[in-house]
């Protein structure tokens, strides 16, 4: 009887045990498949460069170490595609463009994409060979800006905020219309923004965006002023943009918290110096 006791026993622990091990075959793998899937995030750039790879390579690691994430980057050639991309599904996430400029793509395209977090500002410059400080600049000088319509409000703003020029109030995209007060009737020179490095010889300041200064070799030596970070420059903090019905899912904050951290900070400093500024938590005045 004992025996058979006994015999029983080991019967049902053999049987118990080859339930849980078919239960872990039927089941497991699914879940962890399934689970695979949502961890995966497409982010798509435009133009990435050796720096912003080596920035996302950190961040990646970051978002697979705490948040069990993985990163993918799409890379894209021309501005116009991400937005496509993300408002079609294509993607989950982009990053490349600031305010001002998602906010007129949103309009040109009845696009609903949103921010769901800063990543950085690259201030742009007033350049000049000619004079060394701002304040040097004549009565009458001629300065380049570039003439596309979010470019050239920025450059505006940059005058503004170096005392040259007073715009129009309640305007975010101004033109040289909204100039209201220009004590030192500068001249006004529109051109292409790809040309605003390449006339500066022929003109006495030229504000040019960091993606042309940069090849043109222009530096500190020629630099007469920074873009200030204040409320002007607000809408020209670069974003992660993701679809307005996505924007509260928690795999895409994780991905946002992955970026912005010291070590991202340490990292866009270490690579851009002061052409780049991490833009979270920045207290605008």
């Amino acid at each position: 009887m004992h025996k058979r006791k006994v015999r029983n026993r080991v019967i049902w622990s053999v049987v118990a045990i080859l339930i849980i091990i078919a239960g872990w075959f039927s089941f497991g793998p699914v879940d962890s498949s399934n689970n695979a899937k949502q961890k995966i995030v497409t982010i798509g750039v435009v133009g990435l460069t050796k720096e912003d790879e080596t920035i996302w390579n950190s961040v990646e690691k970051t978002a697979q170490e705490k948040y069990g994430i993985t990163i993918k980057i799409k890379n894209f050639t021309d501005y116009n595609q991400p937005n496509k991309a993300l408002a079609n599904g294509d993607i989950d996430l982009n990053s490349f463009q600031h305010y001002a400029f998602l906010d007129a793509w949103n309009k040109a395209n009845h696009g609903t994409l949103v921010s769901i977090g800063n990543t950085y500002i690259a201030p742009i410059r007033i350049y000049s060979k000619k004079y060394k400080n701002i304040k040097d600049l004549p009565n009458g000088a001629t300065i380049a800006v570039p003439n596309d319509a979010s470019n050239e409000s920025r450059a505006l703003y940059v005058l503004k905020n170096a005392g040259l020029i007073k715009l129009k109030k309640g305007t975010k995209l101004v033109t040289v219309a909204d100039i209201e007060s220009n004590p030192k009737n500068l001249k006004i020179k529109e051109v292409s923004a790809e040309q605003t490095a390449r006339v500066i010889d022929d003109v006495d300041a030229s504000i040019v965006n960091n993606t042309y200064a940069t090849p043109a070799k222009l530096g500190d030596k020629e630099t007469i002023y920074i873009e200030p970070l204040n409320k002007d420059s607000e809408q020209w903090i670069n974003l992660i943009a993701v679809d307005k019905k996505n924007k509260n899912k928690k795999i895409y904050k994780e991905v946002v918290k992955a970026f912005q951290t010291e070590k991202t900070k340490k990292l866009v400093k270490k690579l851009y110096g002061n052409t780049e500024v991490t833009a979270w938590g920045l207290n605008l005045k």
